[in-house]
């Protein structure tokens, strides 16, 4: 069940309606998860810094079970990431940032429960 929470500094006018969409079918097969245990936030209008600088920027945050765990997952992930980040939101690479976290199937409440027992 991956969450997914894009940070940027560019207004929400810049994000074009199906953003979300466009998202989630990439997350879903870049992070190999069904379309459906997708979870998306987009924040725009943040007051953001990367390197010390202003400039329009964003911060995508990816948290998942199992598919964010090694540094060889997330080189792959972070490649196709920023590939459609830097299309889609037309920053160049220098100005985006990724950080991965991988969650366990105790950390995810759902339906009452946890991932764990579902």
């Amino acid at each position: 069940m991956p969450f997914l929470e894009l940070e940027s500094t560019l207004p929400a006018s810049s994000f074009r309606g199906s953003l979300l969409e466009r998202l989630s079918r990439a997350a879903a097969v870049i992070l190999d998860k069904p379309p459906e245990r997708i979870n998306i936030s987009v924040k725009p209008d943040m007051i953001l810094s990367i390197g010390g600088s202003t400039s329009p920027c964003a911060q995508l945050i990816v948290s998942s079970i199992g598919v964010v765990s090694t540094a060889e997952q997330n080189k792959e992930h972070s490649a196709k990431f920023f590939e459609f980040l830097t299309q889609e939101l037309g920053l160049p690479p220098d100005r985006i940032l990724i950080r991965f976290y991988p969650l366990e199937k105790w950390q995810i409440g759902k339906n009452g429960t946890v991932m764990t027992f579902l």
